[in-house]
């Protein structure tokens, strides 16, 4: 979920992330209708996760709680990238089929094994460092998108640190009732230039 001008700090919630001063929380509730709740539903189908410590540590604390809303997120792994927690860290030990990685070679690891077994997709939800970690070490296959129609000028940015040149496909859009455009991007290479009209 991001703004126009790439904020993704905070969508859900005034207290979910303030830090720097953010007062803008929760700035997607005003988009929600019934096309966008459609898609969502689409996407919350069971996967694995990989999760910045952050965004790791708030969902830890509520969906064990409200996993009615999301069929599957307690069932699928839950991968939190952190330098700084353990195994027995009382959430990841709390929320059931949680593990600890600690560097980028544990995430290419595990984005093998994923290609090589299993069926299920690793998404990554939230997590701003983790995804420019991901952007900057080419380990995103598809960006799904939810574009909402503000500017808020200030807040963490989903592109800002360490993205590489890399070209995307378009492989589905919708844009809702509400002004919200969601696109999914699948990896396509190199970025490919030339002289428009020529």
């Amino acid at each position: 979920m991001i703004t126009l001008d790439g904020v993704m700090q905070a969508p859900g919630g005034p207290e979910e992330d303030t830090s720097g001063g953010f007062k803008y929380g929760g700035w997607t509730a005003p988009y929600n209708d019934e096309v966008y709740g459609k898609v969502l539903q689409k996407e919350l189908q069971p996967a694995d996760y990989l999760l910045g410590r952050k965004t790791f540590q708030i969902w830890a604390k509520y969906w064990p709680e409200h996993g009615n809303f999301w069929p599957g997120i307690n069932e699928g792994t839950k991968y939190v990238f952190s330098k700084s927690m353990k195994k027995s860290d009382p959430l990841v030990t709390g929320w059931k089929n949680s593990v600890v990685i600690k560097n980028v070679a544990d995430i290419k690891k595990l984005k093998s094994q994923n290609i090589s077994g299993s069926n299920s997709d690793i998404q990554v939800w939230g997590s701003g460092e983790l995804v420019q970690l991901l952007l900057k070490n080419d380990l995103v296959d598809e960006l799904r998108l939810k574009i909402y129609p503000l500017t808020l000028g200030k807040g963490k940015k989903l592109f800002d640190n360490g993205t590489i040149p890399a070209a995307f496909t378009l492989i589905d859009s919708v844009v809702t009732p509400s002004g919200v455009m969601i696109v999914n991007y699948k990896r396509a290479g190199k970025v490919k230039t030339g002289t428009v009209g020529g």
